[in-house]
């Protein structure tokens, strides 16, 4: 560090210390003001040019230091100097040191105000690429941020100086105004009868209603500014279109229906959606299938998978796909009250929607098309067809040699699953890691369980084509510089994920942009720049899963039907998660590694499923790792590894969501000799580390000194 700096964070200490030292908070209270106005004030009249002067550096110095009490210099700004003076004194003062405060943290403590403000940071950058300046007037029009936190937060964004400083200074100025008024009605108040005057009541409702009013301001701003050059309807046909009739278009559409409004969905396909008829639901019935096989080797049967009848399990595969459609059929919607529409969906308005050659206009319009298989753009991959999970479900004969392409969890699942049903498997990965999502620790132990069933893991590696020489098919790959790898197989499973299926539906148009994954920018709200055009599932974000569709849409269905009077926040706080291999990873909220990216100091509790009294059956093969606040008992993320560790996260679930410490965890009673008893027993060793052992020394003492007395 330079010595100008180093001479910067002395006086910056300094500062901090002469504060505290001199007991200088004494002062900026609102007795205190009380007490000293009548001798303030007439220090301003005698000396107007130094009063105003010594107060314009105190108010910047205390912003920029982040220090408490400019609330209170507000108040007293109104008292000394009038409504009109003391306002342009504190909005100058005030944006000085905002702007100091900035560079004091882009130029000097970055590293430091990174971990401590990390998340704040990037939820600001978030709403910096959706809203830009608006944004920032935002933050300081509504102060869902404290303002000490904002101004060293911003000076780690790609917030330019002249932008810092306008939007400052036109987002604060209506506050600052509110709160000098205050102050010059607070001094005028000699009496009890003074706070019922009109002009103080009139100031403590401005106080009040002023975020509420500027939220419905800004909030109205932005519509007319989405909906600018769209001519809206005078009258509506339905409450809601939902367009999608996947998990969460579903649900969406139930909830609507349920809340008594006229709902339509409008679905091109089959109800249910990619992961209700192959995707989950096939990787979860083939991993069960290949448990059997697995489970009847061990017991002895040598040629188990040889014997295995794969069409035969193939197809039960598929009738559990269809056995899981049971609910979302057209009658029982319609019994809902839901109108079932088939066609393709395409917005011709922020209200309209054509199907089949007719227009329906509706309020809100609920985007939930569900997803698709990614597909890569290798050379010659379509002329060896291959599977996704859209098509695996007809496969019928079993593959020789299996190239399973991808490194996410379904990419894991179905290379075990397919290993263990007698096929040779190599999974091939751009990734140099499998589940980097994941923990590390989780990542080992299924990584190594892949290896142990046999399952060959070619990592790093970058496919360049796909070439057919003499009825041998290979995937030509690379890695960095090196030479090209040749990698025979018979058949290639493509498992790179889902994107959003939104071709055709005319989001262009409407000048909705999507990202790489097919997914729309939305707000806390589920809404996209169209404040009554809302998206769940994979057109929401990376997060699609079913139940996190099904999360989402309660919010999109009661923010759409009711967001004129309130909205609610979807949270993301509590969305557990689980990779179906063996062993099963299962994960809610943090990892270590984000929950360390985020600025927490972490404890962290770890029980093996070896230790759990009874441990039968695999189950002893595992772990359980609980992540808590340094210093209290709130869990911030679980990850469990073992066989049924998505059932066994249930209990942590529920924690977590109800905000439900260690301690409560270790008051729960369990069934004894299963899986639930992790949650007590983690609980439990956690609190064990934490005993006071001063109490615990003097408690010692006392049974010691009252056995003596029995003597």
């Amino acid at each position: 560090m330079s010595s100008s700096r180093l001479l910067l964070l002395a006086i910056l200490a300094a500062a901090v210390a002469a504060f505290f030292a001199f007991d200088l908070g004494q002062y900026l209270t609102l007795e205190s003001i009380k007490a000293n106005s009548g001798a303030l004030h007439a220090q301003v009249q005698a000396h107007p040019w130094w009063a105003r002067g010594l107060f314009f550096a105190g108010y910047a110095l205390l912003t920029a230091l982040s220090f408490p009490g400019t609330v209170v210099l507000t108040l007293l700004a109104g008292a000394l100097f009038g409504l009109v003076e003391g306002t342009v004194l504190v909005s100058f003062a005030s944006n000085v040191g905002a702007v100091v405060a900035m560079l004091i943290s882009r130029f000097m403590l970055r590293g430091w105000i990174q971990r401590r403000f990390g998340r704040q940071i990037t939820g600001i950058n978030k709403g910096l690429a959706r809203d830009g300046s608006l944004y920032l007037v935002s933050l300081r029009l509504i102060p869902l941020i404290p303002f000490v936190l904002l101004n060293p937060a911003l000076g780690l964004t790609r917030v330019g100086f002249w932008t810092f400083w306008w939007t400052t200074q036109l987002g604060m100025l209506p506050g600052h105004a509110i709160y000098v008024n205050a102050g010059l009605q607070l001094v005028r108040i000699d009496s009890l009868s003074g706070i019922l005057s009109p002009a103080m009541i009139g100031t403590l409702v401005l106080l009040a209603v002023f975020p509420l009013v500027a939220t419905r301001l800004l909030t109205s701003y932005k519509a007319r500014r989405a909906y600018r050059g769209w001519d809206r309807p005078k009258r509506f046909e339905r409450n809601l279109v939902v367009i999608g009739g996947g998990t969460g278009g579903l649900a969406t559409a139930r909830i609507a229906a349920s809340l008594k409004a006229q709902v339509s969905l409008v679905e091109r396909g089959r109800l249910g959606g990619t992961t209700m008829h192959e995707g989950g639901v096939l990787a979860r019935a083939l991993a069960r299938s290949a448990a059997f096989a697995r489970a009847a080797r061990q017991a002895g049967v040598d040629r188990a998978a040889d014997a295995l009848d794969f069409a035969e399990v193939m197809s039960r595969v598929q009738r559990q796909a269809s056995s899981a459609r049971k609910g979302a059929s057209v009658a029982e919607l319609e019994r809902l009250g839901v109108e079932v529409i088939s066609g393709e969906a395409r917005l011709r308005s922020p209200w309209s929607v054509e199907v089949q050659g007719r227009i329906l206009t509706a309020r809100a319009i609920v985007i939930a098309v569900g997803s698709r298989p990614r597909l890569p753009a290798i050379p010659g991959l379509e002329s060896v067809e291959p599977l996704t999970c859209d098509n695996l479900c007809e496969l019928r004969e079993r593959p020789a040699h299996l190239l399973v392409y991808g490194s996410g969890a379904g990419a894991c699942e179905f290379a075990q699953s397919f290993r263990r049903l007698g096929c040779r498997v190599t999974l091939v990965s751009e990734r140099e890691a499998l589940l980097e999502q994941e923990d590390p620790e989780a990542v080992e132990a299924v990584t190594a369980a892949l290896r142990e069933d046999g399952v060959e893991l070619r990592l790093g590696l970058v496919a360049q084509r796909v070439e057919v020489a003499d009825g041998e098919r290979r995937l030509i790959c690379r890695a960095g510089d090196e030479a090209e790898q040749a990698l025979p197989f018979e058949r290639i499973l493509l498992a790179l994920g889902q994107s959003a299926d939104v071709a055709g539906l005319g989001l262009e148009a409407l000048g909705l942009q999507c990202a790489e994954d097919g997914s729309l920018e939305v707000d806390e709200y589920l809404s996209t720049r169209y404040p009554n055009i809302y998206a769940v599932g994979s057109v929401a974000g990376p997060q699609g899963a079913p139940h996190v569709a099904e999360h989402q849409a309660w919010y999109a269905a009661v923010n759409a039907l009711f967001g004129d009077f309130k909205r609610f926040a979807v949270s993301e706080r509590v969305l557990p998660r689980a990779v179906f291999t063996a062993p099963e990873i299962a994960t809610v909220g943090l990892t270590e590694a984000e929950a360390k990216a985020q600025g927490f100091e972490l404890d962290i509790s770890r029980l093996e499923l070896a230790t759990l009294p009874g441990a039968l059956g695999g189950a002893d093969a595992g772990f359980v790792k609980v992540l808590t606040e340094h210093g209290s008992d709130r869990i911030v993320g679980v990850t469990i590894v073992g066989e049924q560790a998505s059932e066994t996260l249930s209990g942590f679930v529920v924690a977590m969501k109800h905000k439900l410490g260690m301690n409560k965890l270790a008051d729960i009673v369990q069934l004894d000799a299963t899986l639930g008893e992790a949650s007590r027993l983690v609980a439990e060793a956690w609190q064990q580390r934490r005993r006071p052992a001063r109490t615990l020394k003097w408690a010692q003492r006392l049974h010691r000194w009252r056995l003596g007395r029995q003597r």
